[in-house]
């Protein structure tokens, strides 16, 4: 069983999941600080001076040591420009490496 998990890791594709996990990680950072620090202040003075993590819809007030129940909206609206602005660029990546697929079958026929 050991010799088999040894093959298994070394194919390629694990290897390839490892190394897209990693620079996904990597991605989601740099995403979400795009969102929180360039993308969102610029929304905000658009749109009057509005902090996006500051909107919500206040359920219950806070009394006392008890915490206010609220909707954070504005934290689910960051959240969406983040997923849409990682879905743009893995989509871009996408259609990028189906180009360069295409290219070199074309090699191939030739």
């Amino acid at each position: 069983m050991l010799q088999e998990f040894k093959i298994f890791i070394a194919k390629g594709n694990v290897l390839d999941l490892a190394v897209g996990v990693v620079i996904g990680a990597a991605f989601g950072k740099i995403t979400t600080s795009l969102v929180e620090d360039i993308i969102n202040p610029v929304l905000g003075i658009v749109i009057g001076g509005v902090d996006f993590t500051q909107l919500k819809v206040v359920l219950k007030e806070a009394v006392g040591e008890t915490p206010e129940v609220a909707i954070k909206y504005g934290n689910f609206i960051q959240t969406l420009i983040q997923f849409l602005i990682i879905a743009w660029v893995i989509f871009l990546v996408v259609k990028a490496a189906n180009r360069l697929r295409l290219s070199e079958s074309e090699k191939k026929e030739v």
